[in-house]
Formats: structure tokens, C-alpha cells, sequence
């Protein structure tokens, strides 16, 4: 290799790029796993086959690695591959990074302008027969799901006009469909938002567009039975900055929080926008309609929890200065005004998760990442440079919290939920933690419901999982 890995937090210790692609059969596990646990979870990391064009780089900007753990009769196989998009194959030829900053075209080296930039390193997806690999900034990547073999980019057959599709979806579990979004869907820097409906067998059949205030970083929406929320927060883009070799995104507090709320299956034209404080929410937990009231529950922060994004905007503090919580703001139809309902509902957290079958509607339990000091000190890892040492399990109507640490020198990943065939049962959660004292992973499956009795069941990596961003379950029946 010609040059090193930088030496910035998105680059050592446990944030260096692994790039390793295996297969392991029949992972060593202490503890039983349920054999009515039988699917395939997929999980998506950046992990960057090359050090940055120039120097230094974001870590969300990484190439897409494609992880597959097989839960089968009591057992789980593991495998990880790379996402060979146009990007990965025109650097893999050419030996070394021809892409500049992240989401910034006019940093590239010439050889690649006009190429497609995607790395589909952010969410998998499991809809209408087809893997599919998400990142926000471009068109999805279908994927084998067995082999995990790069089929192509996917635009629904040619009938998807939008550049752009977001990396969060949001499923209706009752009648198969699934609605999606694209921001920046008419180009860079674009008001364009797209947004678009595919039914159960996975063929588009709705993509109507509107224009948001600003031009914003929206990596997540809601949607109920009856309507969609589109946020719109102030990370914000700005076509000449990146012209000028600048950040794709930067905070600007001078803007308001704006969300756009319309019927689910109306007109776009029917939006009625509502404005907030300026604040920051990457993922949204559930939401739900109540009459005229529509309810949406987020893991807020008064700031962006990504330093760049900060830095770029003029404000430089550290991560133990950045407040949140878990809230519902509540959006009622029935009153005149703008204004947002504002209701705390937990600690701080993020990465949150409901049963599949809650979706959309009123519901009773959550589940979401934290950290929390009084369980060991923070550990550099993933792109916030903070790692999780906790899984709460919080039941909304009552505000109780169950909380399980990982371990002082430990960190959790995202964890999914997996349903289970039992009456009454409340389903599983499973998620990698890493190991930091001796390198390796485990992936625990823990009771949903009994989260404070620790792990059923881990599964030893032996191996340094790099951080992923999302993932999700698919039943071994779907597939």
C-alpha cells in the first residue's frame, strides 16, 4: 500500500479499517441459542479498502461491507464480503482512493468525475425478494442473499427517477409495502425531496416530489397507518462550499427545525409544515396516529452528534457537551399554528428498535443504545468516536427502564429484534460487542423482556468487527 491509514480518531485503534472478507462455519457459542431462532441477520460497516485521496476522510464515508450472520438449528455461521460498486471496482483497478471527500464530487480525482460515488455501506434491507444495500446519497445496491454477490445498482426496473434513497425505510408490517424517500433527489444541494412507495412484491408504485425549506441531512422519517413525517433539521448543504472544496453538511443553529406532515396515502400538495428549536435527530423510534394527533418518538440532541458536522459549522466542543434525550413530539391536526407537542419519554440514547409488529401503531416497548459513564470510561469506536456500553429496554406507557451494560472495556452495536413463535414471549434482541482487550467479538442474544439476566447465548468472532451502522433480521422463511 502507498500511504497509511490517517492517524485521526476515525482511523486507529479500533476504528481501523479491517478490509477482511471470510466466511466462518459454526461459530463457538457459550450458552444455548433457542433453536427457534432460524434466519439470517445482515449487517452493514464502512470500511474503506484505501486510505483517503487526501489525506483524511469521515468515517461513514468507508466502503460498504456486507456481514451475514446464519441462525440455524441452534447455530450461527458468519460471513463478510465487500459491496463491489462502481466506486469499489474503479479503486480496486486503480490500486489506491480516487474519491475525495465525503459526498463531495468536486474533491474526485479527474479519472472519476461523473462516475458514481456510492458505497451502499449503511442499511440492508430485505423487501419483495431482494437484498438491498442502502446509503442516502445514491440509489441502492442489490446483493445476493445467500452468496452476498453484488448483482448491480437497483432503480426499480428504470422506473425510480430520484438520485437518492434513504437509508430508512419504514415497513408496513400488515400490508407488505414499503415507503421510502430520497432527499437530494434532484441533484446536489437540491430542495428535491422524493417521496415513493413499493408494494409487497417490490415493484415502485408511488414517487411524487416536493421541495423542504432548506436543503437538509435527513437520515430518517416516520410513518403511521395514516401519515408520513418528513424532518427537516439545520445540517445543512451548501453548493458553493462544496465547490470550493468544503463540507457536504454543516450545523446552522440560525435555522429553525421544520416537519412536514401529510396523509399517508394523500397528496404531497396536502403538507403541513410545523417549525421547532434547532436540534438534531438521526433515527426516529416509532410513531403513531391517535385521532388528529400524530406522535412521533426520537433520540434527540440539542447538536449533531458528528464532530465534523459541528466543526463545519463553527461550533467545537466536545461529545460530553452534547445533551439529548428520548422525546414524543406530538403534531395535532385538529388546532391551527405550527407548533410541536413536546414530551420526555427516557435517558439519552440512540439507534432504537420496536418489534416489527408494533410498527406504525400504538405500542408499549422499545429498545435503544446508550452510553452511561458510571459503566466505564468512552471508547473510541464508530463514527460518533463514542461507543455504546448499554442496551436499555424502556416500556413507554409506564417510562420504566431496564438497562444491561456490556462490560467496562466493552462496546455494543446496533441490535435487531428477533421475533419468537412462543405465546407471550417478547422476541430476542441480538448485537455484536466488541471485545477491546483482546480484539475480538461476540455477537449475545439476549431475552427481550429479561434484559437485566445478561446473554442466553454468545457467539465468539475471533476477529475485530470494525463498527457497523445498521442492520436487520430476515426470518429463514422469508428467504
Amino acid at each position: 500500500m502507498a500511504a497509511p491509514f490517517p492517524s485521526s480518531l476515525d482511523f486507529i485503534g479500533h476504528n481501523m479499517p479491517s478490509r477482511i472478507e471470510c466466511e466462518i462455519h459454526d461459530l463457538v457459542i457459550e450458552g444455548r441459542l433457542p433453536e427457534e431462532i432460524n434466519g439470517t441477520w445482515f449487517h452493514l460497516v464502512p470500511d474503506p479498502q484505501f486510505p483517503p485521496l487526501l489525506g483524511e476522510d469521515v468515517y461513514i464515508s468507508g466502503d460498504g461491507m456486507i456481514r451475514a450472520f446464519r441462525f440455524e438449528s441452534g447455530r450461527i455461521h458468519f460471513r463478510q464480503r465487500y459491496i463491489q460498486t462502481e466506486r469499489w471496482k474503479l479503486e480496486r483497478a486503480a490500486g489506491r482512493a480516487l474519491y475525495g471527500l465525503y459526498r463531495n464530487p468536486f474533491t474526485d480525482d479527474p479519472s472519476v468525475r461523473g462516475k458514481g460515488r456510492g458505497v451502499a455501506n449503511t442499511t440492508p434491507i430485505f423487501h419483495g425478494g431482494r437484498l438491498l444495500a442502502l446509503k442516502e446519497d445514491s440509489r441502492a445496491w442489490e446483493l445476493d442473499p445467500r452468496t452476498l454477490e453484488t448483482l448491480g445498482e437497483f432503480d426499480y426496473n428504470g422506473k425510480l427517477r430520484s438520485q437518492t434513497m434513504t437509508a430508512h425505510p419504514r415497513l408496513d408490517p400488515e400490508t407488505g409495502e414499503l415507503y421510502f424517500f430520497g432527499y437530494e433527489a434532484g441533484g446536489l444541494a437540491t430542495r428535491d425531496v422524493a417521496y415513493c412507495v413499493a408494494n409487497r412484491d417490490g415493484e415502485l408504485v408511488r414517487e411524487d416530489w416536493f421541495q423542504v425549506p432548506y436543503c437538509s441531512l435527513m437520515h430518517d422519517f416516520i410513518v403511521t397507518k395514516e401519515h408520513a413525517v418528513f424532518p427537516v433539521f439545520p445540517v445543512t448543504c451548501d453548493l458553493e462550499r462544496l465547490k470550493a472544496g468544503g463540507s457536504h453538511w454543516a450545523w446552522d443553529p440560525s435555522k429553525e427545525t421544520w416537519f412536514g406532515v401529510m396523509p399517508r396515502d394523500g397528496k404531497v400538495s396536502d403538507m403541513r409544515w410545523f417549525r421547532a428549536p434547532p436540534c438534531f435527530v438521526f433515527h426516529f423510534l416509532n410513531g403513531y396516529t391517535e385521532g388528529s394527533r400524530v406522535h412521533v418518538d426520537a433520540c434527540y440532541s440539542d447538536v449533531p452528534a458528528f464532530a465534523f458536522i459541528r466543526e463545519a459549522g463553527g461550533l467545537h466542543i466536545g461529545p460530553d457537551r452534547i445533551r439529548g434525550q428520548l422525546v414524543r413530539w406530538t403534531f395535532d391536526l385538529s388546532k391551527p399554528g405550527d407548533r410541536v407537542e413536546e414530551t420526555p419519554l427516557g435517558p439519552p440514547g440512540d439507534m432504537p428498535r420496536v418489534a416489527d409488529k408494533d410498527l406504525m401503531v400504538d405500542y408499549e416497548i422499545g429498545y435503544y443504545m446508550n452510553y452511561n459513564p458510571e459503566f466505564g470510561p468512552p471508547i473510541n469506536t464508530g463514527p460518533a468516536n463514542v461507543g455504546f456500553n448499554a442496551v436499555t429496554r424502556i416500556e413507554l406507557k409506564t417510562g420504566k427502564l431496564t438497562t444491561l451494560p456490556v462490560g467496562a472495556t466493552n462496546t455494543a452495536q446496533e441490535h435487531v429484534h428477533i421475533a419468537s413463535k412462543q405465546p407471550g414471549h417478547e422476541g430476542y434482541l441480538a448485537f455484536i460487542v466488541d471485545r477491546h482487550d483482546e480484539n475480538q467479538a461476540e455477537v449475545w442474544v439476549v431475552e427481550a423482556q429479561h434484559l437485566d439476566r445478561g446473554p442466553i447465548a454468545r457467539a465468539k468472532i475471533p476477529l475485530r468487527l470494525r463498527c457497523g451502522v445498521h442492520g436487520n433480521w430476515v426470518p429463514a422463511e422469508a428467504l
